[in-house]
């Protein structure tokens, strides 16, 4: 393809989350929505003619169709790694959700099949390219607060049962608050102070059964095979330490609490699981919060797999990397383990931090 023209895609998963993404990614100029694909193709054909994209159908029609060149993956995480393989396989280039594996080795099986195909694979979360995170990264490495220390992190809710009207898999195998909400934690803490070398945690699991609280199953009960509480201490290689809580044990809420302290001040960071601010600094001395402008885009979901086509088009790394993803899934793992074991667990797969993206970029602004 010329490198001039939108990079061609076709979104795998037409679940809930896929709403938001093809909102994005029908807007964007860098790339061109032309398939959707579902296991259910009577949902595949429904958002695909909402969005009016013109085929649809199941994995391998879209596998099939020459005029695709990066799939973008939306299935459940325990479907993750098949469909990606199944895509490079089919030549295409390939961006996932999180997480990017639910096992080290399938993780590390993919990024290796990615490379011997010559093929680029990225994934979720892209949260870390909006404007919140880039500008507490740029703030950071200019020195602001000093020399990074130590960060608090904490999500808390009673659940998404709730709310969800399937929320099942989010407590299956693939699932829990680590697995589906840590990335957006990790893949923060690795952009801020680079890759993690050892982890200690704690897991709990308070209820054996939940209820789902909306939708057409409301008030059917559902087992829970996974821990939904965890507790890490996260040590970087270059010093830093951060104290993690991830729950949906909690009654009461608690979203994006992030402190990253360094040795003259403390920077509050927004919710890692979206894409704006506020961000917050407290300096030493000073009797209250001061908030900072913003630099960058709030565009949302999807911006990650419109840089990496950029990449694409453009010869160059793309920032949403799979060696970043398959870091944090080998830290997951590594906290999971540690629970299991009551003791440190080394981080052995590493990664390069993402450079922030320049100055001024629009995802609603062609580059190709």
């Amino acid at each position: 393809m010329s490198g001039g023209e939108p990079v061609k895609v076709a979104v795998v998963g037409c679940g809930t989350i896929s709403k938001a993404y093809l909102t994005n990614l029908t807007a964007f100029p860098d790339v061109q929505v032309v398939g959707c694909a579902d296991i259910d193709t009577v949902r595949a054909k429904e958002v695909a003619a909402e969005h009016g994209i013109s085929v649809s159908g199941d994995v391998d029609t879209v596998l099939a169709d020459p005029d695709v060149e990066m799939i973008i993956n939306l299935t459940i995480p325990a479907a993750h790694v098949s469909v990606a393989t199944a895509a490079l396989r089919a030549g295409k280039h390939v961006y996932g959700e999180k997480p990017f594996s639910l096992e080290r080795e399938d993780g590390h099986s993919l990024l290796a099949e990615a490379e011997q195909l010559d093929r680029r694979i990225g994934n979720a979360p892209d949260t870390f390219l909006g404007a919140g995170l880039q500008t507490s990264q740029r703030l950071i490495a200019q020195g602001v607060i000093g020399e990074p220390q130590s960060a608090l992190v904490a999500m808390q809710s009673p659940g998404p049962e709730s709310w969800h009207p399937s929320p099942e898999f989010l407590f299956q195998y693939g699932g829990g608050p680590l697995m589906d909400i840590g990335p957006y934690y990790l893949t923060m803490l690795v952009q801020m102070f680079g890759p993690v070398s050892k982890v200690a945690a704690a897991a709990r699991k308070a209820k054996s059964e939940r209820v789902i609280g909306k939708g057409p199953k409301a008030g059917t009960s559902f087992a829970v095979e996974v821990p939904t509480h965890s507790t890490s201490l996260v040590e970087f290689a270059a010093g830093p330490v951060a104290t993690m809580v991830i729950s949906f044990d909690s009654p009461v809420s608690r979203h994006g609490f992030v402190e990253i302290t360094g040795t003259e001040a403390t920077l509050r960071v927004p919710d890692p699981n979206t894409f704006g601010g506020p961000v917050r600094i407290r300096k030493v001395g000073d009797d209250d919060w001061q908030e900072l402008p913003l630099g960058g885009t709030t565009a949302g979901r999807g911006i990650g797999a419109l840089e990496m086509a950029q990449a694409i088009r453009a010869g160059r790394p793309h920032r949403a990397s799979g060696e970043l993803a398959m870091h944090v899934v080998d830290t997951m793992s590594a906290i999971s383990d540690s629970a299991r074991l009551d003791e440190f667990v080394p981080v052995t797969v590493s990664c390069q931090s993402p450079d922030p993206l320049p100055e001024g970029w629009d995802p609603y602004q062609s580059v190709l």
